[in-house]
């Protein structure tokens, strides 16, 4: 079985959480404000403008598409163009340049920033071009944040800094040592991060996601991740690759939890929360081979008519952490962060979403 915890609420646990979410958004969507999403053109930087255009927000993004899709900016302009309470402008620009940070950030009140060259395998491949992103172009957002006056800014960390150390679930206050140039990468931005804060008085937070997943997440190319990779693969009836023996286990954490947590930790008015580090995940332990059976019987159930085949197993890669489990009750009790989705009921919408999409991804 999946190992699952839920934080629950009330008598009617997941009707109240829903509730409270709900409650949040509708709450957000009668302030306006401006938002700068960097990396907006990607996965978890198009569901969040997605959101926020829904929400009533006027949003700005940039993004340089090293790894974005100009399909998603398309998609984005006509979905504020539906909606005359919102707006969206679109930078093409670079975080690696400060100039095209400090363009963006004109009259922003917060800043997500999504904008960076994930993969633990690419910055094996290229730890140079991971830190130029990663390390000097986070810190060319914090300086232009810091210049413009910028209220917070919500930032992506990653699990990964969790490095050698075996203990599980993971929390915040305890990490080991970075197994990857990525991880290394993105443990000097909560360095960089803390020094603002306590240099300039910039607030800051840091958000750890633990294996994102859901709608818009390109399944194909050599650094894809496992589910829109293995969904893609099944659809086109290929085999599919598990490193490993496949028991290495993962917390995956739908895109909803993550927008929530997003908005949540910008807006937040707890000054405590403020300056700190969040696990992003839903406290659920899956493993490959679970992940692999689960994803080939919702497609069945789906699509009756594809061949499948059984998974090929090759050595483990290098730079992969074997278990991943989250401790969120750090973000639960300063943020308020609730998820809503577990592995299945997430994996249900994408899956329905990769099949309605499928065809028209990686344009």
């Amino acid at each position: 079985m999946v190992s699952r915890k839920r934080y629950k609420l009330g008598n009617d646990p997941i009707e109240d959480v829903k509730v409270a979410i709900d409650d949040f958004y509708n709450e957000l969507a009668e302030t306006k404000k401006v938002w700068l999403v960097t990396g907006c053109a990607g996965f978890i930087g198009t569901n969040l403008v997605k959101k926020l255009i829904s929400l009533n927000q006027k949003v700005v993004g940039l993004d340089n598409f090293s790894t974005g899709l100009k399909s998603n900016i398309e998609f984005l302009n006509q979905l504020a163009s539906t909606n005359p309470n919102s707006s969206f402008e679109f930078y093409e620009g670079d975080i690696r340049a400060l100039e095209d940070c400090q363009k963006a950030m004109s009259d922003v009140d917060f800043v997500l920033h999504q904008a960076a060259l994930g993969s633990v395998p690419r910055s094996i491949k290229n730890p140079l071009a991971s830190h130029e992103s990663n390390v000097s172009g986070f810190l060319n957002v914090l300086w232009a944040a810091k210049e413009s006056g910028i209220q917070r800014v919500v930032y992506a960390s990653s699990s990964s800094i969790y490095g050698d150390n075996p203990n599980l679930p993971k929390v915040e206050h305890s990490i080991g040592k970075p197994l990857s140039p990525y991880a290394a990468t993105k443990f000097m931005n909560e360095v960089y991060a803390d020094v603002f804060a306590k240099t300039y008085g910039l607030e800051t937070i840091g958000l750890r996601y633990f294996n994102v997943f859901g709608p818009h997440q390109q399944p194909n190319g050599p650094y894809a991740a496992v589910i829109p990779k293995w969904i893609g693969l099944m659809l086109e009836q290929k085999p599919i690759t598990i490193f490993g023996d496949g028991e290495t286990s993962r917390d995956f954490c739908f895109i909803d939890n993550v927008v929530q947590m997003n908005l949540k930790c910008a807006t937040t008015k707890n000054k405590n929360a403020a300056n700190q580090e969040y696990n992003v995940a839903y406290h659920q332990q899956t493993s490959l081979n679970q992940l692999f059976y689960m994803i080939k019987e919702m497609l069945m159930e789906l699509e009756p008519n594809i061949n499948f085949h059984e998974p090929q197993y090759e050595d483990f890669r290098a730079g992969d952490v074997r278990h991943s489990l989250a401790d969120i009750n750090k973000g639960s009790q300063l943020i308020g962060y609730e998820p809503t989705d577990d592995i299945e009921s997430g994996l249900r919408k994408s899956i329905k979403w990769y099949i309605e999409n499928h065809k028209s991804m990686g344009n």
